[in-house]
C-alpha cells in the first residue's frame, strides 16, 4: 500500500523520481516514454471508438450501444491511468536497477476490446440493428 501511494504521488511530482536510485541510460526512460506515450494513444482511440459507437450506430437497441459505448470508454480510462502508472512504476524500477514491473492489465484491455468486437461483429453478421 505504501509503494502504490508512494507511485500516486509521483504522478503530480514526477520530477522526484530523480531521488531513488541512480539515472538509467537515457535511451531506456525515452523508451518507457515511448511506451507511455503508446498507452495514451491506445486510451485516446478506445475513448474515440466509444463516442463513435454511441453516436455513429444510432440503430442499434440503446441498452446494446450504450453497453458497448461504455466498455471502451471505460478501458480508455483505465488505459490512460494504467499509461501514467506504468511509465513511473518503470522508471523506478529501472533507477534502482531492479526487474521491470509485470502487469495483467494488457490482458485484461485486451479482453475487453475483443469482448466488443465480437458483439459488433456479431451485429453485423446477423443483421441486427435494432
Amino acid at each position: 500500500m505504501i509503494d502504490f501511494v508512494r507511485n500516486l504521488r509521483l504522478w503530480f511530482a514526477p520530477q522526484r523520481v530523480a531521488e531513488e536510485g541512480d539515472t538509467p541510460d537515457y535511451r531506456f526512460s525515452l523508451a518507457n516514454e515511448r511506451t507511455f506515450l503508446a498507452w495514451i494513444r491506445t486510451a485516446l482511440a478506445l475513448v474515440g471508438g466509444g463516442f463513435a459507437v454511441d453516436q455513429f450506430l444510432p440503430d442499434l437497441r440503446w441498452g446494446v450501444r450504450v453497453g458497448l459505448a461504455v466498455t471502451l470508454l471505460a478501458a480508455g480510462a483505465l488505459c490512460a491511468l494504467r499509461a501514467v502508472s506504468h511509465w513511473i512504476r518503470c522508471e523506478r524500477a529501472m533507477r534502482r536497477k531492479e526487474d521491470l514491473p509485470v502487469s495483467a492489465f494488457p490482458t485484461l484491455l485486451s479482453l475487453a476490446v475483443a469482448l466488443v468486437a465480437v458483439a459488433m461483429l456479431a451485429f453485423v453478421v446477423l443483421g441486427r440493428a435494432g
